[in-house]
């Protein structure tokens, strides 16, 4: 089992990293000491996995489940109070801990929730996609969407623990496992070089469910955002670039009312629309713009933001997290491996960016 650790003082957390964990009672009882445990997952996780997580937990606990529907729509205000209705109907005290069964919207919703009830209770991440293990699940942020902008509602809250059980990964459809990678993609591409180099090597076995090779990108993710975490938990300096791509890819997840879109799909377009931005104002190479591209591509990902015009997009990324001063800060790219937080860029490149990369069909490349 790989063990890694998110270093904040008396809030760090382990990131455990092996196939079989979601059963596994020793680990569940270190973890999760609570009494009373509220079970949140969702109508696709639950099937699979609820029966083995309340096995492992055990007898002579208090078990509680929530099954929300699945999907980016479903992040809402809405289900949050459901799971703090469940919460108060159970008279669960501040002693008692949430469990996060799913994806990044089961984690960030758990979590919110965990961070509003009683001011703050106890949760743990099992993260049962890609996208999840590498990014949505390590780190604290919590929260939902609003029908103006992604994650507009939330809160810094950091788990317990994260318990990421890479057999999991073999359940997911096609689809999911390739929208995780754009988030390991873009770990490469922010400031790990030889990385990047490894995935362009390695992605045919990553594709296929290597477990090797998955172990490999999930922890390497994985210490990369703990590190960057550890420096920077609340986002006031180098975590920001953990947003490559993102501001592109959340202005799509928006427009189309988060139905259309993984949110993974959106980053991978994201991530080759900074790379051509970069490139558009002479910080990229053409050759690296083409390698991010490529790698995109390759993956099963969409390269473009069909269906969403430029001024919709330009009208969503300017609700950022990142404005200041009412400008839209941006993360480009200096080189693969190299990245950076500017809103120093000519206003023709972002307008000729959003031309080039919307388009009218949704098609993946």
């Amino acid at each position: 089992m790989d063990t890694l650790n998110v270093e904040l003082g008396n809030r760090s957390y382990p990131i455990l990293i092996d196939a079989g964990l979601i059963g596994r009672a020793d680990v569940l009882e270190r973890h999760v000491p609570a009494r009373d445990v509220l079970i949140v997952s969702n109508t696709r996780v639950a099937p699979l996995y609820l029966a083995a997580l309340a096995a492992g937990l055990g007898a002579g606990r208090r078990l509680v489940e929530v099954i929300l529907p699945d999907g980016e729509a479903h992040k809402t205000l809405a289900n949050v109070a459901r799971v703090l209705d469940v919460l108060v109907a159970n008279r669960f005290g501040r002693d008692c801990s949430l469990v996060a069964l799913g994806g990044g919207v089961v984690g960030d919703l758990a979590g919110f929730a965990a961070a509003c009830y009683q001011r703050g209770v106890a949760f743990v991440q099992v993260p049962t996609t890609l996208l999840a293990q590498v990014d949505a699940a390590v780190g604290g942020k919590t929260g939902v969407n609003h029908p103006g902008g992604k994650n507009l509602i939330g809160a810094f809250h950091q788990p317990a623990a994260v318990l990421s059980d890479i057999a999991t990964l073999a359940t997911l459809p096609p689809r999911e496992r390739s929208a995780g990678f754009a988030e390991v993609i873009k770990y490469g591409l922010i400031c790990d070089a030889e990385f990047f180099a490894w995935l362009e090597a390695h992605l045919p076995q990553l594709l296929s469910g290597d477990p090797a090779a998955l172990v490999h990108a999930v922890r390497r993710s994985c210490e990369i955002k703990a590190g960057v975490v550890g420096r920077d938990e609340r986002e006031q300096g180098e975590r920001a670039l953990l947003n490559l791509g993102h501001t592109f890819g959340h202005a799509l997840e928006s427009a189309t009312g988060y139905r259309e879109w993984l949110h993974g799909e959106a980053v991978a377009a994201g991530l080759v629309m900074a790379a051509e931005m970069s490139r558009a104002c002479g910080l990229l190479s053409s050759a690296d713009a083409e390698r991010v591209r490529s790698l995109v591509a390759r993956a099963g990902l969409p390269t473009c933001i069909p269906g969403v015009t430029p001024g919709a997009a330009l009208e969503h990324m300017r609700i950022d997290k990142k404005i200041k001063g009412g400008r839209i800060r941006l993360v480009l790219l200096r080189g693969i491996g190299a990245a950076c937080l500017t809103a120093d860029y000519p206003e023709g490149a972002l307008r000729d960016t959003l031309q080039a990369c919307c388009g009218p069909e949704r098609g993946l490349t």
